[in-house]
């Protein structure tokens, strides 16, 4: 989802920038730069971050200040982890900023929204999924990948919604009339677009994927 900074006020802005400013200095914190360069995946990495860029340009505007647009948040965040993930979301919505001229005030909520929120739940998915249910090829690929990519569509459309509603910009009543009706919608093309990547990074490359490993689900 993309937000209009005007639709909210200065201090929900700088609150949303502070916290965004946390998570990224986590991000670089634990970012596992030497790992990433050692197994030689840092022109990966950068690919990734392209990809994501030309991803998150093609967008569709639901309501006046609120566009709709694919993640693919969840494979990048099961090919380099947490920390990999938040800041390949922070460049590509830096590029996505510089080439269309969005706001600045915005730049850090639509940061957690579209990418802080939806790295953060596939990883706690990713945790719980190896938790609760057996280490199998079928079930990383269709619980963590396809599912996993939809639920975190569907939330980050959710959690666009209810501060629309908690800024004043729109009623419960309206956007429950006329955009929340349609969130059930985002759920497929997220989950096909991660899940299908996923499937065949694992098949083909599965050395790309830093959350999955032959020796736990296949053998």
């Amino acid at each position: 989802m993309q937000l209009d900074a005007a639709l909210f006020p200065a201090f929900g802005l700088w609150f949303a920038s502070l916290l965004y400013a946390l998570v990224l200095l986590l991000a670089l914190r634990l970012a596992p730069w030497r790992r990433l360069v050692r197994a030689g995946l840092s022109h990966v990495f950068g690919g990734a971050c392209v990809v994501l860029l030309l991803l998150w340009h093609l967008q569709t505007q639901v309501q006046p200040g609120l566009s709709y647009h694919l993640l693919g948040l969840t494979a990048v965040t099961l090919m380099f982890g947490w920390s990999l993930a938040v800041i390949a979301a922070s460049l590509a919505l830096l590029g996505v900023s510089i080439n269309q001229g969005l706001s600045w005030e915005g730049f850090a909520l639509n940061a957690l929204v579209s990418g802080a929120l939806p790295i953060t739940l596939t990883q706690v998915l990713l945790i719980l999924i190896r938790w609760y249910l057996p280490r199998q090829f079928f079930v990383y690929v269709l619980v963590n990948g396809f599912l996993t990519a939809g639920l975190a569509g569907v939330a980050m459309g959710l959690m666009a919604a209810w501060l629309l509603v908690a800024s004043g910009a729109y009623s419960f009543a309206f956007l429950s009339e006329s955009v929340l009706p349609y969130f059930p919608l985002m759920f497929l093309p997220e989950a096909m677009l991660n899940g299908w990547i996923m499937v065949i990074l694992v098949a083909f490359r599965p050395d790309w994927v830093y959350s999955f490993s032959d020796e736990q689900y296949l053998r």
